[in-house]
């Protein structure tokens, strides 16, 4: 990415904007915002500190100097900040002002902050160049703090960041920070709502939820990656998916204390009766209003059945009928793609989480499993796709670990 000399385009801004106000998921979100930020600036790189439990926490990340082929683990590093003016992120998100710097290595020893090295050191990445801006709601609240680092010359090495460029970030940066707690407000409920199902089934927490849906999103986008499948339709559904995944067995609130707290295997009566938590989940969707209800029900309903049909609940004329009759199990690609992927998330968390009733899988172990089940419980090129990101899915384990509280809540900077 090299700079031009295009001018403003202030009619691609606004459809930005309407981009960013039509996507859901946090992370969609998130991603959204750095790319085009760093389009609008010619910059490489960038990252999203937002704002909560009175701590700034490393959200999401862009570089396309490390890792510009595909996605990296980095963008699941669990790191945070003091919110204090000792960071840049951390001056910007206490003051609100914006800050330009040429380099950052380079910092006047009187100013309060300082440059901090964590992911330079890390990675070996070297930063020097950087814009860094609050992302402010219309009430003038900070919910995050945008970084774009290394705006790039003609000759593709870093140069400093113009008044220009921080006018027009500055702009979409006003115009992003709505969009933002608006996705972190939406994940929030969404975690309420596992955190009420929590209160009944003691494995259905947040953090496996959280789980859930980034491994669902990761597997899908490679999967999407492999086949050709255009970027818009990728971020697409990769938006849904991840939020979709999280609610996978919200059904389970339907089904009785003394199946769901029982602490050893269920009977074969007793787990017939868990089976309907499948069609009680997808039954919350009744009356879809966007894409995101259908594909909610269709996980919800199918993350269960098998690639080889002897899964559950199967074929049903009328989920919504009073006497339920379970039908043939759904077989290879009669399954929707989104359940397919999450069937293999929600197996191998469980593989590898530690359970009442079980001991957990080593990962060699939960890995050998999906092998010798691939072509039978699991479609076998979704189980491609999980192989070629497991890089990403242990960084989202250890991210999102059982003893994890992640930080969405909109507590806002001073």
């Amino acid at each position: 990415m090299t700079r031009s000399h295009e001018p403003d385009n202030i009619q691609k801004l606004l459809g930005v904007m309407e981009e960013l106000h039509h996507l859901k998921d946090l992370d969609a979100l998130l991603d959204a915002v750095l790319a085009h930020s760093r389009r609008l600036t010619h910059a490489d790189a960038g990252s999203i500190y937002l704002v909560g439990n009175n701590a700034l926490n490393f959200s999401f990340l862009h570089n396309d100097q490390l890792f510009s082929s595909g996605r990296s683990k980095y963008l699941y590093t669990s790191h945070t900040l003091p919110l204090d003016h000792r960071s840049i992120a951390g001056y910007v998100a206490c003051t609100g002002q914006p800050l330009v710097i040429d380099d950052v290595y380079k910092i006047n020893k009187s100013q309060p902050y300082t440059f901090n090295r964590f992911f330079d050191d890390a990675s070996g990445y070297r930063t020097k160049s950087l814009l860094a801006l609050p992302l402010k709601t219309s009430r003038d609240k900070i919910v995050g703090v945008l970084q774009i680092i290394n705006a790039l010359g003609e000759d593709g090495e870093p140069i400093p960041f113009t008044a220009r460029d921080q006018a027009v970030l500055g702009y979409f940066a006003d115009n992003a920070g709505a969009a933002v707690e608006r996705a972190m407000l939406t994940r929030e409920m969404i975690l309420r709502m596992i955190r009420m199902c929590e209160l009944r089934d003691p494995m259905e927490t947040g953090a496996h939820a959280n789980r859930v849906g980034a491994y669902a999103a990761e597997i899908y986008h490679q999967w999407a990656r492999s086949r050709g499948v255009p970027e818009p339709e990728i971020k697409k559904t990769r938006d849904l998916i991840r939020i979709a995944a999280m609610l996978h067995d919200l059904g389970k609130i339907a089904i009785s204390d003394l199946i769901l707290k029982k602490p050893k295997e269920l009977e074969q009566d007793e787990f017939n009766i868990m089976k309907y938590h499948t069609v009680y989940g997808a039954r919350l969707f009744e009356n879809p209003h966007s894409d995101l209800d259908v594909m909610s029900a269709e996980i919800a309903l199918n993350h269960h059945e098998r690639w080889d049909g002897h899964g559950y609940p199967g074929a049903i004329a009328d989920i919504f009928a009073d006497r339920l009759e379970m039908g043939r199990g759904k077989q290879g690609e009669e399954i929707p793609l989104s359940a397919r992927i999450v069937a293999l998330a929600d197996v191998y968390d469980a593989l590898v989480s530690k359970r009442v009733y079980k001991d957990s899988f080593t990962e060699e172990e939960a890995l050998t499993f999906i092998r010798e089940q691939a072509g039978k419980q699991f479609d076998p090129e979704v189980a491609d796709a999980f192989f070629n990101v497991y890089d990403l899915i242990l960084a989202i384990k250890n991210k999102y670990r059982e003893d994890s509280t992640p930080p969405l809540s909109c507590r806002i900077a001073p």
